[in-house]
């Protein structure tokens, strides 16, 4: 083709070229939609780059010539630095990858791309070479050096916090190496991983895997302070500290670096003391020596940090640390919940989370930035002012710059963000105090605005353990009367006590008696004492000895008498003892187990299975179950009970040992004889009713999510007051599609799921405990408010199915039974997702997940769930919940407080000192020392200690800056101090004995020649080279210096969610200090401090003028913002309703007509008009008020119809 038209060759190569370029394009867009850990709560899109040098070089230039500015922005911008020195590329090429969270807060990360060499690339299979032969593992390692060195591929991966990325040639794209977890089943692990490994494959997977082992790694002080250090804060503090040097404001500079160095020891202090404490509790079980089975059947002592996926480990008969996830292969065992080790695991993500926390996503933060950067827009105005007033007074270029740069540096105040963690600091302390400890101080704030919180039911709302409330046979399919005890003498051989003493998963480790809670309950309860086969006795016999069981030589004694016949009883009846020659294990799925038991002495065995009611008698012969079953267990839940069911079956005489060693469970688990119910009482705690009492008061929502029964938990929530008496209970009982049908949620009422028949009870009324009535409620104008109620099940296929119905079902949802611990997340995600601030309250670690994504986690477990949660209570209960929003709520208004007479000294200054520059005069180096450690920095940590309310109030604390009160407060008391600095400053220029001041000037002599002060004879002498000393300057010290404490007992708030700020000893005192000290240098001087100060004399007639000035400021300041902003805006323009939002109230006739008007005027004047909440739920839940479809109608259905091509939405049908 090329001979023929040799032309066409290079045009056919030019476009070859341009397809070239097109795909290449085309690949770079499909790059940009790369994904790591996708769905996922840690999702982050992907991005390729490589090295570029030209960019290299420009940057370093940039570095060198910005003097390392450029370095920290760099440094500060991950995005900026890599697009700065690279160019974008393939992820395949890439050298650098940059990674973005694709959650709200967009956080980016980089990360190098590194490379190992390996024989394969997945570490689940044998690897494979370029032919696709398996590479065989030789036990000598020079053969294999020999033979397949060369044969090694590159593998190539980046770390991310803690976490490596491996690259993944069949999905282009880079991804965590997986384990054998959910996506390997039981089969498999059984058939292909059941061997165990030999050395090479273990070494061959440890390159992947790595170690065993969470690693938190304690940085050295070094590292920690350059990370301190090149924080932004002290990066502005350092410039700052620079200009006031070269300005000569040499003592100030000091003191602000005696303090910047005070704050970063004690900042280095608690972080390093914080690695510490998680390196030692994850160390302290972290490693164990373990058995391991390699491939030749060896058995191997290894520690558990060189475990990897597919190791075959020996558990002992004494039990042991489980130092990872694992299935049990052979043989039985009891599992504690327990924290494991690897970074992979849940353990390993929990402390990934401490180390590296996500933003803290609070109104409060975001608006305080956007504060911030107003300060910033002030400071922009007043540099403008600056230059150009200088410019046009001819000051020379330097004292330009300087002057400048310097109202920048007083706008924005260098010491606002430790002002801000004050309030935090003091809360966490009080915390403490009273047993709550706290790993995330900044969700104490956040805790301040909750209006929500789920509380797990088991140890949190209700007693740890079980109690044995009764048992109630069944004989010829009708129950019995109710029994107290189980250990009496005629049920000592009965088929329900054998099945007691029989079917549970106990076991003893070094000699105590171990178990599920529940079994141990059940198991005292019978007084039997339970035996398990020596290891000697096993490998004696050469088969497994099974346990055995049998009644207590006391239950004997007490049931017989001394005779010598009965002795005689007494010794054959001690020979009473049964087997468990199987077990089937409990299966939360199944929701039951089954044992077979011989009794010694006879040829046939028994099958004993117990578990929840409803589906122990769907096994049983229906004519062995009660036809008043339903109503019997109804009653019993509804009072809070929790039922368990018992059955039993006489197996065939052809089941031998053998053959029940392999049967199915299927073929046990049928054809059952129902035995009756066990009744186990679940206590509330004695606290547990006036908490939520307490809560309901406050206007926060309570929820109840459990793992339990869903009757037996709408029973607590009424028992506790979780739902009132006259407040219905709506169960949706949702199903997934099956055989062609929709997805459908049936509708019904907790009260009418099972009507009474018209046999005679089986339950005595008086035998049950009744619940008390909180006849305290008043039931006067409360309208019917409704409850829904629904299980894990439905609550799944709800998610699934009725997207739409979700926030109409949280808005009124109060117990969620059944629920997994992954389901528990996911409603405080579906809460959170229409604006609620959600607690989570919990005692397990399967309500982990859920304490670390509320917004405040209270774990009541000093245990795994302490590790996931924000917060920790030392006493085991739910009254540390008020306690933590009531902290929360002082600590929030505590940094509202302090944002604004933070933002309020900055102003005042700021005015002070542009007042001053139109003289070309400014504040004295002594003067700013003053101002900002003698008054801002003693306020400011005093004004945080007031203490928190004593109770819990409707109201809720703003949850940021930027609503009408809060800048209304802030602005009137700007103009305030303007107003009031400015009349000074003019006022002083029209007395009669002002002159421009020079070192000749003697006002104070102009009056009252007697009347000198002593320290003008040594100021005479003295080069003014800045202009400090004038008559403006002083007026200006002494009337901002009373600003300062005005805003400060104006702004200090107390009632409802702090004390009043007189009962802060330390602010009151630290106040009355500074006002007694201020007064008296300003109305008899004192020559050093007035020198010290570079104050100048006046005369005292206008000190008493001053005076006057300062003494109206009070009565203004108090007044507008007491009484104008306190008690007209507050509560007539800006009403708080209950939920904390504010909105627009116009007040009803018969009101006069000329407060109708000024409320109008007020409302026109701030821009307010009555418009829907900002929240979701107020939103939603004002628009299900008018929806006559909502509720359900009871006994109706909901169906889910095929998801529409427009919308995806669902489309709901009510079928009666």
């Amino acid at each position: 083709m090329s001979e023929i038209c040799p032309h066409t060759g290079s045009s056919d190569r030019s476009s070859i070229s341009q397809v070239e370029k097109f795909h290449i394009i085309l690949n770079m867009e499909k790059e940009e939609e790369k994904f790591v850990n996708k769905a996922e709560e840690d999702e982050m899109e992907i991005y390729g780059y490589g090295l570029c040098r030209w960019k290299l070089v420009l940057v370093t230039v940039g570095v060198i010539c910005s003097g390392g500015l450029l370095l920290l922005l760099l440094y500060w911008m991950p995005q900026w630095r890599v697009k700065a020195t690279c160019k974008r590329t393939t992820l395949k090429d890439c050298e650098v990858v940059l990674l973005r969270t694709t959650d709200e807060f967009k956080i980016w990360f980089c990360a190098k791309v590194c490379s190992m060499r390996s024989l394969g690339a997945n570490p689940l299979q044998n690897p494979k070479v370029s032919n696709g032969h398996a590479v065989p593992f030789y036990e000598s390692a020079a053969e294999e050096n020999k033979n397949y060195l060369k044969k090694y591929l590159p593998i190539r991966y980046f770390t991310h916090h803690s976490v490596r990325y491996f690259w993944n040639d069949s999905d282009q794209n880079f991804d965590v190496v997986r384990d054998l977890g959910e996506p390997t089943s039981c089969s498999s692990i059984h058939n292909e991983h059941s061997t165990g490994l030999t050395k090479r494959m273990r070494d061959y997977r440890k390159t992947f895997y790595g170690v065993n082992e969470i690693v938190v790694k304690v940085p050295s002080n070094f590292k920690l302070l350059i990370k301190e250090v090149l924080n932004p804060f002290y990066i502005f503090q350092l410039f700052s500290v620079i200009l006031w040097i070269t300005d000569e404001y040499h003592y100030y500079a000091l003191a602000i670096v005696i303090m910047s160095v005070i704050s970063i020891v004690s900042s280095l202090y608690t972080i390093r003391k914080q690695y510490v404490m998680l390196h030692d509790m994850v160390a302290a079980h972290s490693i164990v020596r373990v058995s391991v089975c390699r491939g030749n059947k060896e058995i191997e002592e290894v520690l558990s940090t060189d475990l990897v996926p597919g190791d075959i480990m020996l558990i002992p008969s004494n039990g042991t640390i489980m130092p990872c996830d694992a299935v049990l292969l052979s043989g039985t065992c009891i599992v504690n919940e327990s924290m494991l080790t690897g970074f992979s695991t849940a353990k390993g993500q929990l402390v990934r989370s401490i180390l590296y926390p996500k933003p803290t996503d609070f109104k409060l933060y975001r608006d305080a930035s956007l504060f911030l950067l107003s300060l910033v827009v002030v400071a922009g105005i007043g540099f403008l002012y600056t230059v150009v007033n200088s410019i046009l007074n001819e000051v020379p270029a330097r004292t330009i710059i300087i002057e400048s740069l310097d109202i920048i540096t007083i706008t924005v105040p260098p010491a606002l963000p430790a002002a801000m963690t004050a309030g935090i600091v003091y809360a966490q302390r009080r915390l403490k105090k009273i047993g709550i400890f706290c790993i995330s101080p900044q969700r104490i704030n956040i805790c301040g605005q909750l209006n929500l919180v789920c509380f797990d039911k088991t140890g949190t709302l209700t007693e740890d353990g079980l109690d044995l409330w009764g048992i109630q046979q069944v004989e010829n399919a009708r129950f019995l009367l109710p029994e107290e005890k189980a250990c009496s003498e005629s049920l000592l051989k009965s088929e329900f006590v054998a099945c007691m003493a029989t079917c549970h998963s106990l076991t003893k480790i070094e000699g105590v008696l171990s178990g599920d809670p529940l079994d141990l309950k059940m198991f005292e309860a019978i007084g039997w004492i339970l035996e398990e086969a020596t290891e000697e006795e096993t490998a004696l016999h050469n088969h497994i000895t099974p346990t055995v069981v049998r009644p207590s030589k006391q239950l004997f004694a007490e049931s017989k008498q001394a005779t010598n016949q009965e002795m005689e009883l007494f010794e054959l009846s001690t020979g009473y003892e049964i087997g468990i020659v199987r077990q089937f294990p409990f299966s939360s799925v199944l929701q039951r187990m089954c044992v077979i038991g011989r009794v010694l002495g006879e040829k046939r065995m028994d099958a004993y299975m117990k578990g929840a009611p409803e589906v122990i008698a769907s096994l049983c012969k229906q004519e062995t179950v009660p036809v008043d079953f339903e109503r019997v267990l109804e009653e019993y839940t509804k009072q809070g009970f929790r039922v368990i069911a018992l059955a039993h079956r006489k197996l065939e005489s052809k089941l031998t040992w053998h053959k029940v060693q392999t049967i199915n469970r299927d073929a046990i688990e049928s054809n059952m004889d129902f035995m009756g119910l066990i009744i186990m009482q679940n206590k509330l705690k004695q606290e547990t009713p006036a908490v939520l009492e307490d809560l309901r008061k406050a206007n926060i929502r309570t929820v109840m999510v459990t793992g339990d029964n869903m009757l037996t938990a709408i029973s607590v929530a009424r028992d506790c007051g979780m739902i009132l008496p006259q407040e219905k209970v709506i169960i949706a009982e949702a199903l997934p599609p099956k055989d062609g049908q929709a997805a459908r949620i049936n509708w019904h009422y907790a009260d009418t799921l099972a009507k009474c028949t018209s046999s005679s009870p089986a339950i005595n009324s008086e035998d049950i405990p009744v619940k008390l009535v909180h006849e305290s409620q008043s039931l006067e104008n409360l309208q019917s408010k409704h409850h829904f109620a629904m299980n894990g099940k439905s609550f799944a296929v709800i998610l699934e199915h009725f997207q739409d119905l979700v926030p109409k079902l949280v808005l009124d949802g109060t117990v969620f039974a059944r629920m997994a611990p992954d389901q528990k997340t996911q409603l405080v995600e579906a809460l959170q997702n229409v604006d609620y601030y959600v607690g989570m309250c919990g005692d397990g670690a399967n309500d982990c997940g859920a304490l670390k994504r509320a917004h405040g986690g209270i774990s009541l477990s000093e245990l795994e769930a302490s590790v996931a949660s924000p917060f920790t209570s030392k006493t085991p209960s739910i009254s540390c919940v008020p306690k933590l929003i009531r902290e929360g709520r002082a600590a929030l208004i505590t940094s509202f407080c302090v944002f604004k007479f933070m933002a309020l000294y900055s102003i005042i200054q700021y005015i002070s000192v542009a007042l001053l520059y139109s003289i070309l005069s400014n504040l004295g180096d002594f003067q700013f020392l003053f101002i900002d450690l003698a008054i801002i920095l003693v306020v400011v940590f005093t004004m945080s200690l007031n203490r928190s309310w004593k109770e819990l109030v409707a109201q809720r604390p703003p949850s940021g800056l930027i609503s009408g009160p809060l800048l209304c407060s802030v602005l009137s008391q700007i103009i305030i101090c303007l107003a009031f600095q400015t009349f000074g400053f003019f006022w002083v220029k029209q007395q009669s004995w002002y002159e421009p001041w020079t070192t000749e000037s003697d006002a104070c002599n102009v009056l009252d020649a007697t009347n000198t002060s002593s320290a003008h004879d040594g100021n005479e002498t003295l080069h003014d080279e800045h202009y400090i000393k004038n008559y403006e300057n002083t007026t200006l010290f002494f009337i901002s210096s009373f600003q300062y404490l005005i805003v400060a007992i104006v702004f200090s708030k107390g009632k409802p969610f702090r004390q009043p700020c007189y009962k802060n000893f330390w602010f009151v005192i630290s106040v009355i200090v500074l006002y007694v000290f201020i007064f008296f240098i300003m109305l008899h001087p004192v020559e050093s401090i007035d020198t010290l100060l570079e104050l100048v004399c006046v005369p005292y007639e206008w000190r008493v003028r001053i005076l006057i000035i300062v003494i109206l400021n009070v009565m203004v300041s108090v007044l507008t913002e007491n009484v104008l902003l306190d008690m007209i805006l507050w509560k007539v323009v800006f009403n708080r309703d209950k939920q904390g939002e504010y909105r627009l109230t116009i007040p009803q006739p018969p009101q006069e007509a000329v407060d109708r008007c000024g409320v109008c005027f007020l409302s026109s004047l701030f821009g307010c008009r009555e418009k829907t909440p900002k929240a979701k739920y107020m939103h939603l839940a004002q628009e299900l008020l008018v929806d006559p479809e909502w509720p359900p109608k009871p006994q109706t259905t909901t169906e889910a119809k095929v998801p529409s091509q427009e919308n995806g939405s669902y489309q709901i049908i009510a079928v009666t």
